[in-house]
């Protein structure tokens, strides 16, 4: 079973999305991760992360807010950001790593 270290340390970018169930913005952000998998494809890897289930994971990258969007590649931390974000917006920012 791949752990979240796994995920986010291969050479390929990982977008983590750091949400909660009872979360409003987190809700709407869904439909957008899928589009932007759809569009971006096997350039981009995204996972869930309930920060619930999770906490361990939420407080070892001080996420204090949902949704937290997190860009990694290679263990590294690219960018990060709390708020949901429209798809163009968001797409912009991940295609400017990629």
């Amino acid at each position: 079973m791949e752990t979240f270290n796994d995920v986010i340390s291969a050479d390929r970018f990982v977008l983590v999305d750091f949400f909660a169930t009872w979360c409003g913005p987190c809700k709407a952000m869904h439909p957008v991760l899928e589009q932007l998998k759809a569009q971006l494809g096997d350039r981009l890897r995204i996972i869930k992360v309930d920060v619930d289930k999770h906490q361990q994971t939420a407080a070892q990258y001080n996420v204090q807010a949902v949704p937290t969007l997190a860009l990694f590649r290679s263990g590294q931390l690219l960018w990060r950001q709390s708020g949901a974000l429209p798809l163009n917006q968001l797409q912009a920012v991940v295609e400017s790593y990629l």
